[in-house]
């Protein structure tokens, strides 16, 4: 498996040859051919020469020397030496291989060995002594090295300086999209890819996905009426009282209200609601149950009386007249300091330790931090609003106290689970697209896009988070691949797309504007500039690296499938697959709620129009418990509900996301301890086929054999320091 052949060596000189005198043409030097690619509106700040980045901890066999620019867009490292630790399957147009945008740079550390000196530089700050190492923390668990050996001592400085500034600008204008759409403006007839780079945050009405079709951006009134027919709301109404923000500047122009809710009712209102945020529709089920967002009342006095008025409006849009519940997030799911606080200490786990000395303590380690933790409340608190939907046909209303922070997550959960058009790509983004960017997601200050913000929380990770889970367990319902969402991660953290860049659409058009006047930019009808969105996906990926984003396992009605290099579509029935892309066991335990946890949370669900319903906990308690039972009873519908597994094997890890940059991952061939890894998963997999195998022959049930233990039973770190596997000799003998 590993070649015993040295490594080439990958030290390039960048010094001139001594000249010939039979020679009368010289090469040019090959520094003056690393240059980088700069879009529009992206200018050098500054460079330095003969740069070595650091590949792997241990050796420095595999780093690659090169020159280090810092622009206003981001930190580029540009080398002709191959990457010799890993095969690129995707290129992404708008960054190299080597770089890193501004946006995604958490903490910047310059290094003097002589001295032994560190510091983490700020925006404004001094460098008293000339830096021998630069290392960057990004947001996405990458860790950054550079070394300046051979670099001059000033030049080193005044990178990491210019670095260190522009990568924590003070004012949102200062961003590089800001600078991009207004070069583009200026100068209309520049393209980046070939294609126009406009589209996202403006009049249009949908932008073209991976997939061809249209996602719809919910910046108009049409595309929020097209969700109504959609979703069959017939007693819901398209608004249309915000128009030019008057009531919110949180809040969306046009959004969703119950048909008996006449304008003048919202205006009088609006001044009782957190941030006068109204409630806001946000899907229908097709038994008439309605999900709707709404912030608290701060008004004390007019609180029981608005919050019945609303109630029986929503009632009054159900067909059955249903009872509408309640669910308090604020109270029973963890808050955004909470999740904040489990990122940090994921992270923590992810890249700062060595993972010889953590892995006996991994899985304790991993527990403490209540990252895993926090995806299980959300997923089975989601999974309980399904319940009230689906088996009780009565509308929820999500009340958090601004409802924008955890109100998307779960009602995008929600929908989800209950609508197969969401597992869709055009879905998802659409879903995005409505509940977190028109909503009014914190993206600005939840990112931390300015570095400087105390209200920094990473619940879209968690979301898409959650959303993995829920792909990892039913990988044929979603038209989506992990890969997809892991570059849409990665795509909230570059600074160009208008759909990951403020806290809301006023905001947008409020900056935007005021930035247009300042470079005398003509808007016209325009309501601000027009961004880059980020599904136009043709900005960053050619057609071919987009069929990544198709998920090969997904069945659908018309379900894509790629042939030949091209995307194709096929149909089958729910007959030849329902009955076999699942064997779960019908016991509750190893479903979406543990035994001990029946019994609803307090405030969990809280009936508004029912005093009796504190009686009715428990009989309700047991029809939930029916109902989970009944569902992980049946075959998976992939057109219907999916509920998630929430037990502790269940709940994964998200490998691709957290783990992509860990240096043992990028040796030659996976190393020592991913290949012994991935030897012993196929052993373990052999083994057991072996044994079903023998099982099928003797038609007798397979007796358990007590000396036979997993490879993966042994630690890595025994093992690599000389330990036996966990095999028995007896146990081979028996085998063969």
């Amino acid at each position: 498996m590993f070649s015993l052949k040295p490594p080439k060596p990958t030290f390039k000189s960048y010094l001139l040859p001594l000249p010939q005198a039979e020679d009368h043409i010289t090469s040019e030097p090959r520094i003056k051919k690393l240059e980088p690619v700069l879009l529009p509106g992206e200018i050098v700040v500054n460079e330095v020469n003969f740069v070595r980045k650091c590949i792997a901890t241990d050796t420095s066999q595999y780093d690659l020397w090169g020159k280090l620019v810092c622009t206003n867009f981001k930190i580029s490292f540009i080398t002709d030496d191959p990457m010799p630790l890993q095969k690129f399957h995707y290129k992404n147009l708008l960054l190299g291989e080597h770089d890193v945008p501004l946006t995604c740079i958490e903490q910047i550390v310059t290094v003097n060995d002589t001295k032994r000196k560190q510091k983490v530089l700020g925006p404004n700050q001094k460098l008293k002594f000339n830096p021998t190492e630069l290392i960057i923390y990004c947001k996405d668990f990458r860790i950054v090295r550079f070394r300046f050996d051979e670099a001059g001592p000033e030049s080193a400085k005044k990178v990491c300086l210019a670095i260190a500034h522009y990568s924590q600008p003070t004012d949102l204008q200062l961003l590089f999209a800001f600078e991009y759409v207004g070069e583009i403006y200026h100068n209309p007839a520049k393209k980046v890819n070939g294609v126009d780079p406009g589209g996202g945050g403006g009049s249009g009405g949908g932008i073209s996905s991976a997939s061809g079709q249209q996602t719809p951006l919910f910046e108009t009134y049409s595309d929020w009426d097209r969700e109504i027919k959609r979703t069959g709301a017939s007693e819901w109404r398209v608004c249309s009282v915000n128009e030019g923000y008057m009531i919110s500047t949180c809040l969306p122009e046009y959004f969703v209200v119950p048909s008996s809710l006449a304008d003048q009712d919202l205006k009088l209102y609006s001044h009782s609601f957190i941030g006068r945020r109204m409630p806001l529709w946000s899907w229908n089920h097709p038994n008439g149950s309605a999900l709707v967002r709404m912030a608290s009342i701060k008004d004390v006095l007019q609180q029981r009386r608005i919050d019945q008025r609303i109630c029986n409006a929503i009632t009054r849009s159900h067909p059955l007249r249903s009872d509408v519940y309640k669910s308090d997030l604020d109270k029973c799911l963890p808050n955004i300091q909470e999740i904040q606080a489990a990122h940090i200490k994921l992270k923590q786990l992810c890249v700062n330790e060595p993972f010889e000395e953590t892995e006996e303590k991994w899985l304790s380690s991993l527990e403490n931090t209540r990252w895993l933790e926090y995806i299980r409340s959300f997923l089975k608190h989601s999974a309980e609003l399904v319940y009230m939907m689906e088996c009780k046909h009565v509308s929820v209303v999500l009340q958090e106290e601004e409802g924008r922070d955890l109100s998307c997550l779960a009602a995008s959960l929600v929908q989800v689970m209950l609508d197969p058009y969401f597992r869709t790509i055009v879905g998802f983004q659409s879903l995005i697209q409505k509940e977190w960017v028109m909503a009014g997601y914190q993206f600005l200050d939840r990112c931390n896009h300015l570095k400087r913000s105390d209200k920094e929380s990473p619940l879209f990770l968690m979301f898409l988070d959650c959303v993995w889970q829920l792909l990892e367990q039913y990988p044929a319902a979603f038209e989506f691949s992990e890969m997809y969402l892991t570059i849409l991660y990665d795509s909230a953290r570059i600074s160009l797309f208008g759909t990951f860049l403020f806290n809301c659409p006023h905001q947008r058009v409020k900056e935007s504007t005021e930035f247009a006047i300042s470079k005398n930019i003509q808007l016209g009808d325009e309501k601000g500039l027009r961004f880059p969105c980020v599904w136009d996906w043709s900005l960053q990926f050619t057609s071919r690296d987009r069929l990544l984003f198709h998920n090969p396992l997904y069945i659908g009605k018309s379900a894509p499938c790629v042939q030949n290099g091209a995307v194709k579509t096929f149909k089958r029935s729910k007959k030849n697959y329902s009955s076999t892309l699942r064997g779960v066991p019908p016991a509750l335990k190893n479903g979406i709620i543990s035994e001990q946890e029946f019994l609803p949370r307090r405030n969990s669900l809280i009936l508004k129009l029912k005093p009796d319903f504190l009686q009715q906990t428990e009989s309700q308690s047991n029809s939930m418990e029916q109902f989970f039972r009944d569902w992980f009873a049946k075959p998976v519908d992939l057109h219907g509900v999916i509920l998630p597994h929430l037990s502790g094997t269940q709940i994964k890890l998200w490998k691709l996301c957290y783990f992509r940059w860990v240096p043992e991952a990028q040796i030659h061939h996976g190393g020592f301890i991913a290949a012994f890894h991935k030897v012993s998963l196929l052993a373990d997999e052999v083994d057991m086929l072996n044994r079903n195998l023998r099982q099928c022959k003797s038609n007798s049930p397979l007796q358990g054999n007590l000396c036979r233990r997993s490879i993966l039973g042994t630690p890595l770190s025994k093992f690599l320091s000389g330990a036996k596997i966990w095999l028995s000799t007896e146990t081979l003998a028996n085998e063969d």
